[in-house]
């Protein structure tokens, strides 16, 4: 059964574990979290005990797979950023489909029928079908199933499409793909893809900052989705995100989790800014990069039922995306306050100092260094350039 996958070796083939084994990242993360070569390898596994692959193994599993079966005709990026964004890398993940009664399944989120129609009409029978969907929960079909998708809509209907065109069709189809409900999906692909390409190149380059990840108290293995997703970097040897990364985790927790709020992305970024200047462990008595004291987000928790990330102590307060997401349910409510259409100053004077001791005369500082943050990231957005954001 699926869910009994506690090893890499439950999941894939002898060969397709050696060559796990052969990429140096992949085999030094292994190592450094206990594993052995001739051992069973374990598979990672989020607080709520679901095995996922970490962004090192996700990233290995795609470059395996697009150099062995396609000539590496497929991004490697592209598949990186839609298996974070569609399963947070969870090898287990079923979800029920839009339209079809079928469910999604695993890393990629496929649909049984489109892989019994990959194998039969267009000849991808690298791994046969099996009667049994949970056989696409194994990562190496999986990815090897979508990645073929990828390629059949790369070529839809005779033309060479581009890098959009594939996103949001493999999103919502083919007919959806300038339609509004793929754009969001579009907008958080961009900004996951420039996570994993941001993380690589740090990787490559010379070891001048401190690169700190999480560490799963189980495993010893960073832990990745959205327990650990934004690139840490410190000086200090206190981590800070990148403004890249404040914003990525801005953007995929409004899209996962709050899509019914208007709160923009920039506007809980330049908070961040403000709260803690993108220290992920906050400044001072303000935990977390959104510095949402840890009894309102617990408030937040028990009472409104914002329900996204189990909230026990103020250090999960401490994961980027708990915190943002706490943070942005709290803007949310600010916003509308006492059930009144609330004006930015409104919500984000309220959101430092609460909403009854909010002044509308008031020009704080906390004020002024918000409308400056919020400036500087909009005209990065604006721009799209390289993560050259210098907001202090």
């Amino acid at each position: 059964m699926a869910a009994g996958f506690s090893y890499w070796d439950d999941c894939v083939d002898p060969e397709d574990l050696e060559a796990m084994w052969n990429v140096p990242e992949v085999s030094a993360e292994w190592l450094k979290a206990g594993e052995a070569k001739g051992r069973k390898v374990h598979l990672s596994r989020d607080p709520d005990g679901q095995p996922y692959l970490t962004q090192t193994e996700m990233r290995a599993v795609a470059d395996i797979v697009i150099s062995r079966h396609f000539q590496s005709e497929i991004n490697l990026g592209m598949i990186c950023a839609i298996a974070e964004l569609e399963s947070d890398r969870q090898l287990l993940v079923l979800n029920s489909g839009h339209k079809s009664k079928e469910p999604n399944v695993g890393l990629m989120q496929l649909l049984p029928k489109t892989v019994e129609w990959l194998i039969s009409a267009l000849g991808y029978r690298s791994y046969a079908a099996e009667e049994n969907i949970e056989y696409l929960f194994k990562p190496f079909i999986n990815v090897y199933f979508a990645a073929a998708y990828l390629k059949w809509l790369s070529k839809f209907d005779n033309k060479e499409r581009n890098e959009e065109f594939m996103v949001r069709a493999y999103r919502g189809g083919t007919k959806k793909v300038t339609h509004k409900s793929t754009l969001p999906y579009w907008k958080s692909y961009l900004s996951v893809k420039e996570s994993f390409r941001c993380r690589k190149s740090l990787d490559d380059s010379p070891p001048l900052t401190n690169v700190v990840a999480p560490v799963h108290s189980h495993t010893g293995s960073p832990i990745p989705s959205e327990h650990s997703k934004g690139q840490f970097l410190s000086l200090t040897n206190t981590p800070i995100l990148t403004c890249y990364f404040s914003r990525a985790v801005a953007e995929v927790v409004l899209f996962k989790h709050l899509t019914t709020t208007k709160v923009k992305p920039t506007v809980l970024c330049a908070i961040a800014e403000v709260s803690s200047m993108r220290f992920v462990h906050g400044v001072g008595a303000r935990p977390g990069i959104m510095g949402i004291d840890y009894s309102t987000a617990f408030w937040l928790y028990m009472e409104l039922g914002f329900m996204a990330y189990k909230l026990e102590t103020v250090d999960d307060l401490s994961n980027p995306f708990v915190s943002m997401y706490f943070g942005a349910a709290y803007v949310a409510w600010l916003s509308e306050y006492e059930g009144r259409e609330r004006t930015p100053e409104f919500f984000v004077q309220a959101y430092f100092v609460g909403p009854k001791q909010v002044n509308p005369q008031d020009t704080s500082t906390l004020w002024l260094k918000f409308e400056e943050a919020l400036s500087k990231y909009e005209e990065e957005r604006k721009r799209n350039g390289g993560d050259s954001c210098s907001i202090m």
